[in-house]
């Protein structure tokens, strides 16, 4: 047992849990055909921590670790497919108005785990909740930003109609992304939750563990297993955890421990391919980056392929500064951007940014941040400018790049892309990393969203994100497949984009 494990506190956790295995196993998930689904055991499943900062509040969560969190014991009336498509969950229909701008929600019979059955009024109070003014840090206040609460009422227990102050076609799309779960309705203390979710809650510890139970009355059937145990570790401590039999499950994991581990027999790689997004932000307000000349000098000088090759050993694909690649909306016709020193050169002897230094902000936050940027330094290196590596608190850092540095690194997982924008890209956007404010582009994009008819509003996506590849501060430089490790115990994990339904479910599991 390692030295990671004890410096994270893992082992306090891990340590005489012992896994509950079951004889027999079924088809699919991480490792092939086996016999069918046996229910029982402990599974531990363990995510990038974020320490101090996990929350148990739904609606305030931007980890992994606290998104896994959530789905065990709460649902949202919509989650996304692995195409990124809007899936009925708690919602199990919806219809709009012709103009898209008033929406009827029809509630799957689900009942909360103190018994309580779920109405229209939970859905209200919930996004009530969310949209708060009061508290800003709720992460879905500005992609739910359009709903009319005032005009949105319950029709019967199990009908909610919901208004928008403007048309949107995406409408169910935005109740899937993170931060929208149903609550009860008066909920208050999130220290006690109580969800409609497949497992009940038992215990937590920020930076450490959740416990939870299976419930079963859950609506979409029992979960498998009797015990699901959320765990937070470094990716050293998570390797370490799945390779020692203290974790079953490990969730984005490095490409080197990838090939590692597909050499032996113990663990199991699941791969979403090229399902996120790496990049470097620059922000558009701040020098060099305010000058345009200079952020089409630095996609220019980035060198892709040898980034994918090097930083994600060859598991995933060369970006084009541009989110989403293969997702729905995304401009497959643009050439791709390739690099070229002479003329990244020139540009930037015209913005006499050359033998100068400039800072890009950096952590280990995410796999491959550091050395992504490390790398980069020696790309741009090549053009006479010196790009100083700096890196900041893993734990804090998504909160950090907001403010600090001209340039970071930046990942996103998976999402429509119209969400992507909303999130990231409008001027209110709550993480706008790349300070990308237009007027012109916000109308252009609510534009773009009232068109019911899905070609029109596919072209228009398309003209809005090639300014985006031109003019923006994302020079997104690869698609990483999306890694997921489990014992070859694990039966039932799905390879699928982050943020999707399947993704760090764990219902749905089973262990051989």
């Amino acid at each position: 047992m390692s030295d990671a494990l004890n410096r994270r506190g893992f082992l306090g956790l891990a340590g005489g849990l012992g896994l509950a295995v079951v004889a027999g196993c079924g088809s699919g998930g991480a490792s092939g055909s086996v016999a069918g689904p046996k229910a029982g055991g402990r599974l531990r499943a363990v995510f990038a921590g974020g320490g101090a900062k996990e929350v148990l509040d739904p609606h305030v969560q931007s980890l992994f670790v606290d998104i896994a969190r959530h789905k065990a014991i709460y649902e949202k009336l919509v989650e996304l497919g692995p195409d990124l498509k809007p899936l009925p969950r708690l919602a199990e229909k919806w219809e709009p108005d012709a103009q898209a701008a008033t929406w009827r929600f029809t509630l799957r019979d689900a009942t909360f785990h103190d018994g309580k059955q779920l109405t229209s009024e939970d859905v209200l109070y919930s996004l009530a909740r969310i949209a708060d003014p009061n508290t800003p840090e709720r992460v879905a206040q500005s992609s739910l930003a359009a709903l009319d609460l005032k005009r949105c009422k319950a029709i019967g227990k199990r009908t909610v109609e919901l208004v928008l102050t403007a048309p949107n076609a995406e409408f169910p799309a935005l109740l899937a992304g993170i931060g929208t779960q149903i609550v009860r309705d008066g909920f208050k203390d999130p220290a006690k939750p109580v969800g409609t979710g497949a497992f009940k809650f038992v215990s937590f510890e920020a930076g450490r563990s959740l416990v939870a139970n299976r419930y079963d009355d859950y609506w979409d059937g029992a979960a498998k297993i009797e015990e699901l145990q959320i765990l937070s570790a470094d990716a050293e401590a998570r390797a370490n955890a799945l390779q020692g039999g203290q974790a079953e499950y490990a969730n984005e994991m490095t490409a080197t421990f990838a090939r590692t581990a597909e050499a032996g027999k113990t663990v199991k790689i699941v791969a979403a391919k090229g399902s996120t997004t790496q990049a470097f932000v620059m922000k558009v307000d701040q020098p060099p980056f305010d000058n345009p000349d200079v952020r089409m000098a630095f996609k220019l000088l980035a060198d892709r392929q040898r980034l994918v090759d090097v930083v994600l050993a060859g598991r995933g694909v060369v970006g084009n500064d541009l989110f989403g690649k293969g997702f729905q909306y995304y401009p497959a016709d643009l050439p791709q951007r390739e690099r070229n020193v002479d003329e990244a050169k020139a540009l930037l002897k015209k913005a006499g940014l050359l033998n100068k230094e400039v800072e890009i902000f950096t952590s280990d936050a995410s796999a491959g941040f550091v050395e992504a940027a490390t790398l980069f330094a020696e790309q741009v290196g090549e053009a006479g400018v010196k790009l100083k590596v700096t890196t900041g608190s893993a734990q804090t850092y998504a909160k950090d790049l907001l403010t600090k540095g001209a340039i970071g690194s930046h990942r996103s997982g998976a999402m429509p892309i119209p969400q992507y924008v909303t999130d990231r890209l409008l001027s209110k956007s709550p993480f706008n990393v790349t300070h990308w404010r237009r007027p012109a582009f916000d109308a252009a994009f609510a534009a773009a969203q009232v068109q019911t008819d899905e070609a029109a509003r596919a072209a228009k996506y398309g003209e809005l994100q090639k300014t985006l590849r031109d003019q923006g501060g994302i020079l997104a430089w690869g698609h990483p497949d999306f890694l997921v490790a489990v014992s070859a115990k694990v039966q039932g994990v799905q390879a699928v984009p982050p943020n999707t339904l399947d993704s760090g479910r764990f219902d749905k599991v089973w262990l051989a």
